[in-house]
């Protein structure tokens, strides 16, 4: 039986993607990565998860935040709602980054 939180129990996952792991011309594609992004990720880990997916224009905020409830959460908080569900932040993190890879070759490749 997979889990399936109600929306507002869902930990949040905003992702901000740097224009350049695009490539030289990223900030020409990257409002549309991000809504393909969201839409590839959208089934992983649904059931607990929310994304928001966004560029990630100013270097100076986080590539990754979480929350719960609309509030900005650390990553001690997020890593102990993942353990919640038996599962490791550090796991979902680097299949994060593995998957986003993977997008990236397969948006180039439409």
């Amino acid at each position: 039986m997979s889990i399936r939180l109600p929306l507002y129990k869902k930990l949040t996952v905003l992702f901000r993607i740097e224009p350049g792991c695009l490539g030289p011309q990223g900030k020409d594609y990257v409002e549309e990565f991000c809504v393909f992004a969201r839409t590839e990720l959208k089934s992983f880990e649904s059931g607990i998860l929310r994304w928001v997916i966004k560029p990630r224009y100013d270097k100076s905020l986080p590539e990754i935040e979480y929350a719960l409830s609309n509030e900005t959460v650390d990553r001690q908080k997020a890593d102990a709602f993942f353990s919640d569900f038996d599962k490791s932040i550090a796991n979902f993190e680097s299949t994060l980054d593995d998957k986003l890879a993977d997008l990236v070759e397969q948006f180039f490749e439409r």
